[in-house]
């Protein structure tokens, strides 16, 4: 008997791809499209053609309907507004950057798919992300990068746990982009054209500080732009439309670019400084997920990204207790931000990660 398979599919041509690829593999295949949004969101899923708008679910039908499996609706609008939404507001009225593609990826996509398609008879659950589940000596499940560099997506994937990946598949990882799109062609898929996805799919317009007023009826005050020595350089228009290393929109006339540096919730102060108070080489990371080792004590050699088109550098991973980590790179990085993560690599497998933390700026 055939194992089954459910994949997550959002219309575009990687997940597409995906359960073609299975059906070929000699898998039972269905593919299922998660509702997101809670009615009343009408305007923003029109707004966009990414995972999360009203297109998604009617071009996955009809890929579906193409490879001759089913297809299902499935609605995961309470667990995204939760994980997802509710989170993307707090973090940045908290002064922090937050990655809700993370989020989204441990919280909706994997957990609450992973847990609906059990509930179906699935044996796993599959994705069109560009990446490799893969089993390592000691019996650990861990992501290994895809071998398309440049599409890589294991960053926004280090918080799976050992049993979500121990049921993922994922087909894409072993393609280069521009082979996932031939076999679209080849197979004749309405979707073989179809541009990908690069914004936050819920803000299309990248306007975050105006969808974050919307969302929470709550309209972010204005503060002062002061320098690393308290003095008022001037008056900002509210801490959600700031993130570290930002240049551009400040509305500063210093005579010289300048950078924020900091975002203090507390005082609503944002901190700006020179291209130099951009860089640093230690920070501190909370909210630890380890894959492909368990959790270690004392320290370790590792390469740790950033953030998504971070290239990655060499560092120390020292643990502080079970749940924070120092990290300490060899070489000064640019825009360390809190909110973001910080995953750690073994060579081009991941070893886990975890959230930066303000208190790098408050020390």
């Amino acid at each position: 008997m055939s194992q089954r398979v459910v994949v997550g599919m959002s219309g575009g041509v990687d997940s597409s791809v995906a359960a073609c690829l299975l059906l070929e593999q000699g898998y039972e295949v269905a593919g299922v499209t998660m509702q997101l949004w809670q009615e009343g969101a009408s305007r923003i899923q029109k707004e966009n053609d990414g995972c999360c708008g009203l297109t998604a679910a009617e071009e996955a039908r009809r890929v579906a309907e193409q490879l001759g499996i089913r297809h299902f609706v499935m609605d995961f609008s309470e667990e995204f507004q939760t994980h997802v939404i509710d989170y993307f507001a707090e973090e940045y009225r908290n002064g922090r950057t937050p990655n809700p593609c993370i989020a989204c990826n441990r919280y909706v996509k994997w957990e609450a798919l992973l847990r609906r398609s059990m509930e179906l008879g699935a044996d796993f659950i599959a994705t069109g992300h560009y990446a490799r589940v893969i089993r390592r000596p000691n019996g650990r499940y861990a992501l290994q990068k895809s071998v398309t560099a440049a599409k890589d997506q294991t960053y926004a994937l280090y918080r799976l746990t050992q049993e979500q990946l121990s049921r993922t598949i994922m087909p894409v990882g072993e393609y280069e982009k521009e082979a996932v799109r031939k076999r679209a062609e080849e197979a004749g898929l309405l979707v073989a054209h179809k541009s990908d996805s690069m914004e936050i799919c819920f803000v299309p317009d990248g306007g975050y500080a105006s969808f974050i007023e919307r969302e929470t009826g709550v309209k972010d005050e204005p503060g002062n732009f002061v320098d690393v020595y308290g003095n008022v350089l001037g008056v900002h228009k509210g801490i959600t439309h700031y993130t570290i290393g930002q240049r551009k929109g400040l509305g500063l006339a210093m005579g010289h670019p300048v950078f924020v540096t900091e975002i203090r919730p507390e005082t609503r102060e944002v901190v700006i400084g020179e291209g130099e108070d951009v860089f640093q080489r230690t920070l501190r990371a909370d909210h630890l997920n380890f894959m492909s080792v368990p959790e270690f004590d004392g320290e370790v050699r590792a390469v740790a990204k950033i953030r998504y088109n971070h290239r990655g550098d060499d560092c120390v991973v020292r643990m502080l207790n079970h749940d924070t980590a120092e990290v300490v790179f060899d070489r000064p990085q640019r825009a360390v931000t809190p909110g973001q993560a910080v995953v750690f690599y073994d060579g081009d497998v991941v070893m886990g990660g975890g959230t930066i933390m303000r208190e790098n700026f408050l020390e």
